[in-house]
Parts: C-alpha cells; structure tokens; sequence
C-alpha cells in the first residue's frame, strides 16, 4: 500500500513539473554585463526572455551623412535621457533606408560607455512590455526599447499595450526607460481615403478631425519627438557614397571614378538611399580591392 502510494505521490509530482514547465514563467533578468544590447524574444512555450547581442552594428554618428537635422535631434534627446534630464519617447518616421535605425544604432555606440542600453522588442511582442519594464526599472543603466520597422493593422494587440507604455498607463513612468521606434506610417496605421470623409467643419470653417482619425493619431501624438526623414537628392546620395567608400578605404580620385557607376547602381534599384549607397559601396569595394 505505501509502495503505491508513493509511486503514485511520485506520478503526481513529475505531472506537477511539467505543467509548470508549460505556463508563461515571470520574466528573467539576463546577465546585464554581456552586451549593451539585447533583443527580446517569445519562445513557443510563452516564455519570453533577453537575448544578449554579441555582435552589436559598429556605427558611429560622423559616419552617417546628409541627415544632420535629424542627427541633432536624436543625439541632444539621448543625451539628455542619459544625463538624467528630461527627455521624449521619439518617432522616425519617412523613407526606406534614410539612416533611421542606423541613427539609433549609431547613439547606442556614442553612449553606452556612460550607461545607455538597447533592447530590440518585435511588434508582435509588445504586449509583454509591461514585463521588460519591470525587469529593467530598478537599473542604474538608461534602456532605450527599439521597435523598428513598426505599423500596425487595425486590431492588432501591441497597438494599445505600446499605447499604454507611453501614455496613460496606471503605472507611472519609468524614468530609465524610452521608446524609440521608426517606421515608414507618420500614423503607424494604415490610412484611407474614406477616412477623410469623416473630418466635419465648425460654422467659423474650423476643421474637426472624426472619430477613427482621432484614433489613429492618438498613438503617434504619444512620442514627444518627431523626427522625419525624407528621400535623398542625387548630390547628397553621392556624397553618401563617398563617405562609405572612403571607409572602406578606396581612394579619392577612385571615388571620383566610381560615381557614374553608383548612379547606375542607384537607378537600377529605383532609390537613392543611404541603404542603396552603403550596398553599392561595398560591392564596388569588394570589387576594387577595398
């Protein structure tokens, strides 16, 4: 009898073990001194945990050319956050492959050595940022959260947990964290052209957005900071091409050369980014002996 009953404490005790190993467990603090960035990641089981980055991007802000509005905004904004002075959620928002995330990359690298931090944060995981606050709050570090690429369609979940996060959550603000995000929607949602019909106008011609418009602009309204990013002029995508072909070590009557070829680079590919730049000035470098 006592034999079955411990076989049967024991069943119980393994059934026991792997339902818990199967529920959602609270969220884990990693290992701060691996990296100064970390990606989040939700496994199938629903565990979700901090990725170290091992190999961080080594961009450097004098390396980023033609956006030096932009550049001022972000890098006085992260600075002050690090020096512990008031600073604003920020949006990127404009054209592909205009320096956005290679600007936040890039102040990553400027200040990490006085305490800044990243962590990566998938749209579809934004519902847990409640969890990487938490983990992070007690930090001495700043942590800038990053959401690249970030759109939304109508209902997704992550719309209103981020809505949350930045502004009129219960919970009040942490003072070591920001949201930083690009994306290519100055709204982050889809827009359509029947949404128009919904602005209505006052007596005096005021106009008076509607409901789903007021919607849609109340989640980017939440970043204190908009930064816009706009596509780049054949000048100024050459002189981005300069700029990374001098990195890579071509010589200066060779990046003279190497212009028609880069415009031809850029045509084929139908943009002038600083995106379509770099890759022309790595293929011409791979090419020439850079």
């Amino acid at each position: 009898m006592n034999q079955a009953l411990e076989h049967l404490i024991a069943r119980a005790e393994q059934l026991i073990t792997r339902i818990e190993a199967a529920l959602p467990q609270p969220l884990s603090a990693p290992d701060w001194t691996a990296s100064i960035a970390w990606r989040y990641r939700k496994r199938s089981s629903g565990h979700g945990t901090l990725e170290p980055v091992r190999h961080v991007a080594t961009m450097a802000l004098t390396e980023l050319k033609e956006i030096d509005g932009q550049k001022e905004k972000i890098e006085r904004n992260t600075r002050q956050f690090v020096e512990g002075k008031p600073a604003n959620n920020v949006l990127l928002t404009g054209a592909r492959g205009t320096g956005k995330s290679s600007l936040i990359k890039a102040c990553l690298n400027a200040y990490a050595p006085q305490g800044l931090r990243l962590i990566e944060v998938d749209k579809a995981d934004l519902t847990d940022l409640p969890d990487i606050v938490d983990v992070v709050s007690g930090r001495p570090e700043k942590f800038i959260v990053f959401c690249d690429d970030l759109s939304f369609e109508e209902g997704e979940p992550g719309y209103k947990a981020l809505k949350s996060i930045l502004d009129g959550s219960v919970a009040a603000a942490t003072p070591n964290v920001l949201i930083y995000a690009t994306s290519n929607r100055r709204h982050l949602l889809p827009e359509y052209m029947t949404e128009n019909l919904t602005y209505t106008h006052s007596e005096d011609g005021e106009v008076h957005p509607g409901e789903v418009v007021e919607e849609k602009i109340s989640l980017s309204e939440r970043f204190g900071l908009w930064v816009s990013f706009y596509p780049f002029s054949q000048d100024e995508y050459l002189a981005i091409v300069a700029q990374w072909l001098s990195s890579l070590g071509i010589a200066a009557d060779d990046i003279v050369a190497a212009r028609p070829q880069a415009l031809i680079w850029a045509l084929e590919r139908g943009s002038r980014s600083g995106r379509v730049a770099y890759q022309f000035a790595r293929d011409y470098a791979g090419r020439n002996g850079g």
